[in-house]
């Protein structure tokens, strides 16, 4: 499993976020405060709202890859 720290500022960078993860296998979650929704949900992570710093959940042990492409989000 691993973790990291993401942010978004704009919607458009939720539905990029989403459609990037959406291609691997393995679950993920996202997490803000009490409140945690798969983080490969369109809604669910708009839902945590933007400008704000979340934590992601990868549940799987091979996925260097998945925070390559997704570093532009890093908190």
């Amino acid at each position: 499993m691993s973790e990291m720290k993401i942010t978004f500022k704009h919607p458009e960078e939720i539905r990029d976020f989403v459609n990037t993860v959406s291609k691997y296998e393995f679950d993920m979650d996202m997490r803000k405060g009490r409140v945690v929704v798969d983080a490969k949900s369109l809604l669910g992570i708009m839902h945590l709202g933007l400008n704000s710093v979340m934590e992601l959940k990868m549940y799987s042990d091979d996925c260097e890859e998945l925070q390559k492409q997704i570093a532009k989000y890093a908190a």
